[in-house]
């Protein structure tokens, strides 16, 4: 196999180990990760020449699960590994988000990132070492790249921060954090938490930050030995002329007033209109047109950049700290189980939540073996007609799976739990206007349709995104509350902060530059407080203050009992024959777990109770005085036999019929007669007997079959 070389040092008591020039030696750079006992091969590659016709930089990063790694089978017909998983698509985000600004900004390369799963240690998640591994490739490969940079996961279990936590440890933790940094600043923050107090993230930011500092100085040893010298590429810059030109078509005085309104689609005008005064003028200089836009964008930029910065003005004339007007409003959607919209400035969220019973949890199928179901789903949509564009919906790109996951991280510390709430959840975020942080707007509205649809949230989530426009120096800078789509674009910063009034649980964090100090992530930290305090206090709580005590008549119900497990099989009976009839008897749904608890779903309160009466008779003995309603299904010459429920039934012998005496059971009772009967116990033989003669005409009698979850009349 040649010559290859190895290194290794202790991460949160696991031995990280590298391997370089093991394995894809074809790859521009190639590391062959192991984390205990899991494996990651990470790859990067790029392309020998820079894409034709692109303004950005195309880079591709993805997390490969192999379910090999964890001893399965993939699931489908195939067999066979298919589109990535939901996990697998934020993986790939969390790698890219800190690593893209550290590429140079004009490189048009294609650049290809793979971190493939090979082996899973359920106590080293694969995330780590295909993280670091990721940075570690691309930073002694010969690709154009200011790194390295490294990253660490933190816990909080039983008040003791955990480096890096296992899969047990995850499930245990009051915080899921994720850092990456360079060896000076925090260029990533991702984070779910149990209401974490801020100074307390804070503290849990930088202890990863250390962490990874120590991790940065390994890899510089790598780095020294292993590295390629980076190659030249293809510079993509916009001549002075064409800017001197530019200029005297627009001067600066000229493009202030350009970008400088509240209403996105005039300022969209305003430009198109100055590319149109340009054109006139320099129409027939090809190599300038070209190249116009590109020009216009870094013009409006630096414009943007140097009213902030200098002059404290923002496009939209709000104050530094100026949060955009705010609106709330509940139930717009008539038959849906529960609804909000949110509204701030031109961003605009409706959120539809829909109840179901805990059956239709989405099944989980991945390497992580906790996870094996989600009881709460938050996905989130962003059609081209909300930023006013044309263009066919293909689904749900990255994008758009990573900010419904983090909606979904921000709202899943304040859900009831299973036993409180036998519901699964989803919500759908519907985005019908955007000019900035629509994922924040997301979790308000959310928290709103949660409320609304009954369910008994603990307390209600807000979210806030805060942008930065930075100068020459680290003590240059402005950090803005509320960022609309223009200070998203043209800022150095999206930090979006969600949580409740006692802390904070979701944060991510993603930035165009080299890093934050810590002055500046403190103070974004605590801007984003102030904010998320304003919107839940004066717009929301006044909206809805609380969760509603019943539920939508549309949304439907659920009792819940609890039988033998032993009796399952009598419920179910053969090949599901009890169970099927009693839910075509009944129009319910019935779902039965391993431990005998068993719940009962659907519409109609009385059809429910029949349901759970039925199952109630067919699990238990009967008893001497019980009363029941039972169908003849059977006659014979010594009497006739009654279905009390599917599969549970009883004899009455004929001289128990009828107060006088018959001679055939036909003379009183036909196939399909619904009669009521009393128990008369056992017989010296030991066999259960009925009489309808003897049966009282009022009976009042009721039997307590279990409890009635979240409905209009709860017992």
């Amino acid at each position: 196999m040649g010559d290859f070389k190895s290194y290794s040092m202790e991460i949160g008591g696991r031995t990280l180990t590298v391997e370089i020039g093991r394995v894809a030696k074809q790859a521009n750079g190639a590391c062959f990760m192991h984390y205990g006992d899991t494996v990651v091969l990470s790859t990067v590659c790029a392309s020998r020449e820079p894409r034709e016709g692109v303004d950005f930089f195309p880079l591709s990063v993805d997390f490969d699960e192999k379910m090999y790694a964890v001893g399965k089978f993939p699931g489908g017909f195939n067999k066979r590994e298919g589109k990535a998983s939901t996990h697998a698509i934020l993986t790939s985000r969390v790698i890219d988000r800190p690593m893209r600004p550290l590429f140079p900004k004009d490189y048009r390369n294609d650049v290809t990132i793979n971190a493939m799963v090979m082996s899973v240690d359920p106590a080293c998640d694969p995330e780590i070492p295909a993280m670091l591994g990721s940075a570690l490739s691309t930073s002694i490969s010969d690709i154009p790249f200011d790194g390295p940079c490294a990253m660490t996961q933190l816990g909080l279990v039983d008040g003791q921060w955990i480096i890096n936590p296992g899969y047990e440890e995850k499930a245990k933790s009051e915080l899921a954090l994720t850092v990456a940094s360079t060896r000076e600043k925090v260029i990533m923050i991702e984070a779910g938490a149990r209401e974490i107090p801020e100074d307390k993230m804070i503290e849990a930011i930088y202890v990863c930050d250390e962490q990874n500092k120590k991790i940065i100085e390994f890899f510089d040893r790598i780095i020294a030995e292993c590295g390629k010298p980076k190659h030249d590429y293809e510079h993509y810059t916009v001549p002075q002329e064409l800017n001197d030109a530019l200029y005297e078509v627009c001067p600066p005085e000229e493009m202030e007033k350009v970008v400088f309104t509240d209403d996105k689609l005039t300022r969209e005008d305003n430009v198109a209109a100055v590319k149109e005064k340009f054109a006139e003028k320099y129409g027939e200089n090809e190599e300038w047109m070209a190249l116009i836009d590109d020009a216009l964008y870094q013009y409006e930029k630096k414009t943007v950049r140097k009213m902030i910065l200098k002059d404290h003005k923002r496009p939209d004339g709000r104050a530094i700290t100026e949060i955009r007007p705010l609106s709330a409003e509940i139930d717009l959607i008539p038959r849906a189980h529960g609804s909000a919209m949110f509204t701030r400035g031109q961003t605009q969220i409706c959120d539809v939540v829909t109840l179901a019973p805990l059956s239709e949890a989405q099944k989980v199928e991945g390497l992580d073996p906790f996870e094996t179901r989600k009881r709460y789903l938050h996905q989130y949509n962003f059609p081209s007609y909300s930023v006013g564009e044309t263009k066919p919906s293909r689904g749900p790109g990255r994008r758009e799976i990573g900010h419904g996951a983090l909606a979904e991280r921000a709202l899943i510390p304040v859900l009831p739990t299973e036993e409180e709430f036998p519901y699964a959840i989803r919500a759908v975020s519907e985005t019908f206007e955007s000019n900035g942080s629509t994922s924040q707007a997301s979790i308000c509205a959310s928290s709103m349709a949660l409320m609304a649809a009954g369910v008994p949230i603990r307390k209600p989530v807000a979210g806030i995104s805060c942008g930065l426009v930075t100068g020459e120096t680290d003590d240059d800078y402005i950090i803005l509350a509320d960022i609309q789509g223009l200070e998203d674009f043209f800022g150095d910063m999206d930090f979006k902060v969600a949580g409740t009034h006692d802390g904070i649980t979701a944060i991510q964090m993603d930035i165009k530059i080299h890093g934050l100090t810590r002055p500046i992530v403190e103070g974004a930290i605590r801007r984003a407080k102030e904010a998320r305090e304003y919107i839940l206090t004066n717009v929301m709580e006044k909206c809805i203050p609380a969760p509603r005590k019943e539920l939508s008549k549309y949304a439907p119900k659920i009792i819940q009992m609890k039988i033998d497990p032993e009796k399952i099989g009598e419920v179910v009976g053969q090949r599901g024959k009890t169970i099927n009839a009693l839910i075509d008897m009944y129009n319910v749904q019935i779902d039965i777990d391993d431990d005998g608890s068993v719940s009962i779903s659907g519409t109609d309160m009385d059809q429910m109770r029949k349901a759970q009466e039925a199952i109630h008779i067919i699990v238990s003995e009967f008893e001497k005085g019980q009363i029941l309603t039972g169908k003849v299904v059977s006659i014979k010459e010594f009497g006739a036999f009654l279905e009390f429920a599917p599969g549970k039934e009883g004899m009455v012998h004929i001289s128990k019929i009828a107060n006088t005496r018959i001679n055939k059971v036909e003379d009183v009772l036909s196939l399909g007669d619904v009669v009521r009967a009393i128990c008369l116990g056992k017989d010296k033989m030991g066999r259960v007997s009925f009489s309808i003669k003897d049966c009282p005409k009022d009976d009042t009698a009721s039997i307590d079959m279990g409890r009635v979850v979240a409905s209009a009349d709860p017992q």
